[in-house]
């Protein structure tokens, strides 16, 4: 399994997807920067790029372009609503630190 997409991921861009008229595609990319050295950003995908990884949950695709797959092979992205607030979450096995938002990485 390159990575995955929880149901509760794809329910959460589907409903995204439909209040802004778009497909449900999310992009997952990793970028240098925040405080770990890399962060994810994610974002709506009008459709996959040629070089883009794409995975589908519940008729949601996840899209992730070549370099960006590398850092993130064996993740997998989910959607958390707790107290704490709402947010995608990327639970990835390559990550030997992180910050405590979650939000940045490094391996």
């Amino acid at each position: 399994m390159d990575i995955a997409l929880s149901s509760s991921a794809a329910a959460r861009v589907a409903w995204i997807a439909q209040r802004q008229s778009k497909p449900a595609i999310l992009r997952l990319a990793v970028e240098g920067g925040g405080c770990s050295g890399f962060q994810y950003r994610f974002g709506l995908a009008d459709a996959p790029d040629a070089d883009d990884l794409v995975v589908e949950t519940d008729g949601v695709q996840l899209v992730v372009d070549s370099m960006s797959l590398d850092l993130v092979r064996g993740a997998t992205v989910d959607f958390i609503d707790n107290l704490g607030g709402a947010s995608f979450k990327v639970e990835n096995p390559n990550a030997t630190a992180g910050c405590g938002c979650g939000t940045s990485f490094s391996v």
